[in-house]
């Protein structure tokens, strides 16, 4: 298999060719992919509330940001500028460490879970083993954050919106789990960029969506429940219970939670697109390509286009889902909260395992397909 760019081998090797030792490049290279993670997670926020506010106006029949920027793109950009300089509130009876906390504790695992999102061969900040175990694990995490917000903020409402919030996640990541395990069992593989490899030589055949159909529809649902998107945002429905666990919050820490839920969107959306639709791997294989063109696969130029067209399919698809995700929340309607427990406890758990179950049959009896 074509092994493709080494940014990292060659970033080290150039400065080891100035002189520097090769602690030294290490130590200078670490730094570089997490500033870039922080850059391009926050630049897919605000693209995200950017699509957000003119698919909205799409589907509702009007025009939507026009004049703050060019096409209104810098809106988002105006809207956390505004969240930034607003005072912030602590109220007088909360708990101010476990409220300050909250929102540290629901946006840290997210930025942290762009670590193991693939966009080429080598172009990973971290090719763990357990890739998407440690994805799990992570946003295991934000249900205490979402829970420590309600509860400190020493608001009945807040605290069933927390409590609300925790049981929601708590619910969908079962089948998420199940879902991914599903992948992993074909895979053979907890890593991410191994799942991608596994897809791959057979071009949009190969993808995982096609072998599982079910498991792919349950993680999309999951991962918008997981999300808070509609119509699964019951912590914070405000014809409930005013605006759930953030009813007390005001400026960057309000803001950090919205920040949180649009991060986790791209975060979902770029493993759906790992997981199920290829990740980097272009429809037509590389291979195939190279072999029109008369060229080997390892030629400089070729790895080099390789590399790009894998960064942008992989975020084409991902925001091909964010659209999805997006026209979802102004076409369907909000579900309640004992429809949305019913749905995750007696619907998706129990579908999930019986998927689950017949790709372990499927992958004995038919090991090529199936991974065996």
């Amino acid at each position: 298999m074509n092994s493709g760019i080494d940014l990292q081998g060659t970033f080290i090797k150039s400065l080891t060719d100035l002189g520097l030792p090769a602690g030294t490049a290490k130590a200078i290279w670490m730094p570089l992919p997490m500033i870039l993670m922080l850059i391009g997670a926050t630049v897919g926020v605000l693209v995200c509330v950017w699509l957000e506010r003119k698919i909205s106006a799409a589907a509702q029949q009007r025009i939507g940001p026009e004049y703050i920027g060019p096409l209104g793109l810098l809106a988002p950009v105006a809207d956390g500028l505004k969240l930034v300089f607003k005072e912030d509130i602590v109220p007088a009876k909360s708990d101010p460490w476990l409220f300050t906390l909250g929102p540290i504790i629901v946006v840290l695992p997210v930025f942290l879970s762009y670590l193991i999102v693939p966009f080429g061969q080598n172009i990973v900040i971290t090719n763990v083993g357990t890739g998407i175990f440690l994805w799990i694990a992570l946003s295991s995490i934000q249900p205490i954050g979402l829970l420590m917000a309600g509860y400190a903020s020493n608001n009945k409402y807040s605290l069933l919106g927390g409590l609300r919030a925790a049981a929601q996640s708590i619910s969908y990541e079962i089948p998420l789990a199940l879902s991914v395990l599903a992948i992993a069992m074909m895979s053979n593989s907890l890593s991410t960029v191994d799942i991608v490899n596994q897809q791959s030589g057979y071009g949009i055949l190969g993808w995982n969506i096609w072998r599982q159909p079910i498991g792919f529809v349950i993680f999309w649902i999951a991962a918008l429940a997981e999300c808070e998107r509609l119509p699964f945002d019951l912590p914070e429905a405000e014809e409930e219970i005013v605006a759930g666990y953030q009813t007390e919050y005001s400026g960057m820490k309000f803001a950090l939670f919205y920040l949180s839920s649009y991060v986790n969107l791209v975060l979902s959306a770029l493993l759906v697109a790992v997981l199920y639709l290829g990740g980097w791997d272009f429809p037509i294989p590389i291979s195939i390509v190279a072999s029109w063109l008369g060229i080997s696969e390892a030629n400089p130029v070729l790895q080099v286009v390789d590399a790009s067209l894998g960064i942008t399919m992989t975020i084409l698809k991902a925001y091909f889902l964010v659209f999805i995700a997006i026209l979802l929340r102004w076409t369907v309607p909000r579900v309640r909260i004992d429809q949305l427990l019913d749905l995750g406890w007696k619907f998706l758990l129990p579908v999930g395992l019986v998927n689950l179950l017949l790709t372990a049959a499927l992958k004995l009896a038919f090991p090529v397909a199936f991974g065996g």
